[in-house]
């Protein structure tokens, strides 16, 4: 927390240099609030006005066929105004806020922490000074402590020179050493991930920020900057959804389809347990870009995606696993704005098969919904229904992700479902949240009730007690000042070599981002969609080209993944062709285009 201390003049003593810095940063903060103060009222001004012509014009109007348009720029013009105004309340509230931190509490809070940290220093000194003549006496004579034996090979502190130790330091080295005490001269190999990445600077971010720049623009043209993203990409948050890959795991041991189900249905869930803090919206892919993520040693799967078109955009993705399972699933994202909240929409399917059964699962996802864009804390809520089908079984498992509702007496965020065999009959119940864990009860008798809302039939089920299939892992410490990424999503952006130059973990703008160097980012990104941009004029020119000439068109071709029919759902969608690895293993990657 940044505690700004502004002194009265009155002041006992002279004001120390640290604490005049303070008071002038104070001073700083307010000034630059108080013309943010004074655009917001120009604007103000200048958008009341507007609106006021706008509604002028349409009162002449009335049943024009010119209305349409007016009303559409009365409609922005509103918008534009609610923005302003609710900028104008924030930073009123900003400035409160600043002002309310003058107080001689802070002052004495600051001078008591002082005395604290000078009076450790001198017990810190006066305790090395100890430990050091203490050492320095039982070198000279060990055989008056008793109780400490001197080692015929040296000192009691030198008898271990064979184990090497790291500090936990930010930038570890990707293997460590360890000792292994049978053989001293055996040494094993194991790799060690970063579980921190730099603390998120602590910018104040608002729409506001944005819009005061950008007067005068539509309101869908507006660039947005790296300060509303997390520093993964879409195609890293999609690898995130393997972070339960052992329930994956487990269901490829299970001999009957419908105790699969419900552990693929728990899969399912889990993919959204890491969302409901995460309201940052990861970097969108450019044209072209790919993301590995190799786990065939800790948790046998090898996963690749590809951005495998820009607009809309889409990713696709393929997962392989030696522990009997393979899934494959291809995204696009659809989202829209609505005043007060974004709906994000993932359009496509997921598939999941398992080598010993052939059992082939189908599922799509959920629309996710960002609350409170404009104004307030951000925060996220996940609705909707999946299906999931068995098309060899054909069992089905239809989970209800329950709103978000103030008057609701339902636990937020809440998750309940139904498993049946292909004649219908139910014989597990699932339930539980999405954002900690699911529980499935076997069903052993069932009975028609009555009292179901529009006069339909409730179903009342007689079950066993629940087991839990799934549970959320704890967040790593300091998560909060880590865009809360998971232990997984914490390891998804560290440079790691041999993979292909087109990988997400290369690109510029989102490793400056992570790194906190914000503005350099902002300038990497506006380069990299410039140059985008420039590429996708040049195929287009290319194209028309080939138009005139009479020759065939050939639209963008993915590098790894190819459009094929699905035999489950007849749905044409992007498949793995094969090669990744291959190439990895042989460092070819002559094929790959130039995008960073």
């Amino acid at each position: 927390i940044n505690i700004h201390i502004v002194y009265d003049s009155g002041d006992e003593g002279p004001v120390p240099q640290e604490d005049r810095a303070l008071t002038q940063g104070v001073l700083k903060t307010l000034a630059s609030k108080l013309d943010d103060l004074s655009t917001c009222n120009e604007l103000i001004g200048k958008h009341g006005a507007a609106l006021q012509r706008s509604l002028t014009e349409l009162e002449e109007l009335r049943g024009s066929t010119d209305s349409t348009d007016k009303l559409k720029a009365v409609n922005e013009r509103a918008t534009l105004f609610r923005i302003t105004s609710n900028a104008m309340i924030n930073a009123c509230r900003d400035f409160l806020d600043v002002a309310e931190t003058h107080s001689r509490r802070w002052q004495k809070a600051l001078q008591y922490e002082r005395e604290q940290r000078h009076h450790l220093e001198e017990t810190i000194e006066q305790l090395a000074k100890q430990h050091n003549s203490l050492e320095r006496a039982w070198r000279e004579n060990p055989s008056t402590y008793t109780g400490v034996e001197r080692t015929q090979e040296g000192d009691a502190s030198d008898e271990n020179e064979d184990a090497e130790f790291f500090d936990a330091m930010e930038d570890s080295p990707a293997f460590i050493t360890v000792t292994d005490s049978a053989d001293t001269n055996h040494t094993q190999l194991r790799r060690t991930r970063r579980s921190r990445i730099p603390d998120k600077p602590n910018y104040s971010l608002n729409l506001w920020s944005i819009m005061k720049n950008c007067i005068g623009k539509e309101l869908s043209k507006i660039p947005m900057p790296v300060n509303f993203n997390e520093p993964l990409s879409m195609l890293q948050r999609l690898t995130e959804d393997l972070e339960y890959s052992e329930l994956l795991d487990r269901a490829a041991r299970c001999d009957s389809s419908l105790e699969q189900m419900c552990l693929v249905a728990a899969f399912s869930v889990s993919s959204y347990s890491t969302t409901v803090h995460r309201t940052a919206k990861p970097f969108n892919p450019l044209l072209g870009e790919t993301y590995e993520l190799d786990r065939l040693e800790e948790y046998g799967y090898r996963s690749i995606s590809e951005q495998v078109s820009h607009h809309p955009p889409a990713a696709a993705h393929h997962v392989a696993s030696e522990r009997g399972w393979t899934l494959w699933q291809e995204i696009t994202i659809d989202s829209k704005f609505r005043g007060k909240y974004i709906s994000i929409m993932p359009l496509g399917y997921i598939h999941l098969q398992f080598h010993s059964s052939g059992n082939h699962y189908v599922w799509s996802k959920v629309t996710s919904t960002v609350h409170n864009i404009i104004v307030g804390k951000l925060w996220i809520d996940q609705s909707g229904d999946i299906e999931i089908v068995n098309y060899v079984t054909k069992d089905t498992c239809h989970l209800k992700f329950s709103p978000y509702s103030y008057f609701s007496r339902e636990v937020p965020r809440k998750v309940t479902g139904v498993v049946e065999d292909r004649e219908g009959t139910a014989h597990y119940i699932l339930s539980g949240t999405w954002d900690d864990k699911m529980e499935s009860a076997k069903i052993v008798d069932s009975s028609q009730g009555c009292g179901g809302s529009e006069g339909k039939q409730k179903t009342v089920y007689q079950t066993r007690p629940p087991k839990l299939l799934w549970k959320k892992y704890p967040l790593p410490d300091n998560a909060e000042n880590m865009h809360f990424f998971s232990s997984l999503a914490l390891t998804l952006n560290e440079p790691e070599e041999g993979v292909a130059p087109t990988d997400s973990r290369l690109r510029p703008d989102q490793r400056l981002m992570e790194a906190g160097l914000w503005d350099e980012a902002n300038a990497q990104k506006q380069r990299l969609e410039e140059r985008q941009r420039l590429e996708r004029k040049k195929r287009e020119a290319q194209a028309s080209q080939a138009l005139e000439e009479g020759q065939d068109i050939e639209g963008y071709q993915p590098l790894w993944f190819e459009k094929r029919t699905d035999d489950a759902t007849g749905e044409s969608t992007y498949v793995y062709r094969g090669g990744y690895w291959e190439a990895k293993e042989r460092q070819d990657w002559s094929q790959c285009p130039e995008i960073f």
